[in-house]
């Protein structure tokens, strides 16, 4: 019993350790924001690397996403409810949770693991331990590009998302349950509010978007170990970035509504 206390007292010394570390580098990317004019190079790259380049992969899931959305949603009302109501459950189900979730899963599986392991590779081969003997700050020059990349580019791939997913369902819709994709939209905007539907996910993006770089970015600047611990920072990355995505869905969610 005595070594169990212990355990979860390092633990739990060890959790809010982390937690405090985060938020320091949080506030010293935050302080480097004023060179963001002068450093517009990196952060145009990070912009390119980690938004422009996922738009494909993004795309190919918001169709299956927007089709699954609308097979399963034509489907429960069938024999239930009138399809007038199929677009109002659709798409409050894709603005709301389905599009921002798995958009930014997707991306912290791809982006999130790709920072995680480049800034782990370059602090195990004291690439970065280089960059400070030259007198260039390695969180002005490679972990405030990245994070502010993520807080940009995920809104805006999650509403890329959610009009790709919108369309699919309402194909989908008209393709294989005769509800024409004018009644689809018709019923959407009757009940649709801006601050209600679409805010929301922007405020989840916003948030996700902040986490997976952050996140990642703190993982790759702990990593040791050569090439294990690089193959253990990719790991973390999504790991941890895909826990704090679903706790900030309930906060945000819960805050919103």
């Amino acid at each position: 019993m005595v070594n169990l206390i212990q355990l979860l007292g390092r633990k739990s010394i060890g959790l809010v350790a982390n937690i405090g570390e985060i938020f320091i580098l949080l506030g010293k990317s935050i302080k480097y924001l004023r060179y963001v004019h002068a450093d517009r190079i990196l952060y145009n790259e990070q912009l390119y690397k980690l938004g422009v380049t996922a738009i494909p992969l993004v795309s190919v899931i918001a169709v299956f996403a927007g089709a699954v959305a609308g097979w399963q949603g034509a489907y429960q009302l069938e024999d239930t409810l009138p399809p007038t109501f199929f677009g109002q459950i659709v798409a409050i189900g894709v603005l709301s949770e389905m599009g921002p979730v798995l958009t930014a899963l997707v991306l912290a599986g791809r982006n999130g693991s790709s920072i995680g392991a480049e800034i782990a590779t370059m602090k195990v081969t004291e690439q970065i331990d280089a960059l400070e003997v030259m007198a260039i700050n390695p969180i002005r020059h490679l972990v405030a590009p990245r994070i502010v990349a993520m807080f940009i580019m995920l809104p805006l791939l999650v509403v890329v998302a959610d009009i790709i997913a919108l369309f699919t369902a309402a194909l989908i819709g008209d393709m294989f349950f005769n509800i024409s994709v004018r009644m689809f939209f018709n019923s959407f905007q009757s009940v649709f509010v801006f601050t209600e539907d679409v805010l929301p996910s922007i405020l989840k993006a916003l948030s996700f978007g902040i986490s997976i770089g952050l996140i990642s970015c703190w993982v790759g600047l702990k990593a040791t170990r050569g090439a294990s611990g690089v193959g253990r920072a990719a790991i973390q990355a999504f790991v941890i970035s895909a826990t704090i995505i679903l706790v900030n869905d309930y906060v945000v969610a819960t805050l919103v509504f």
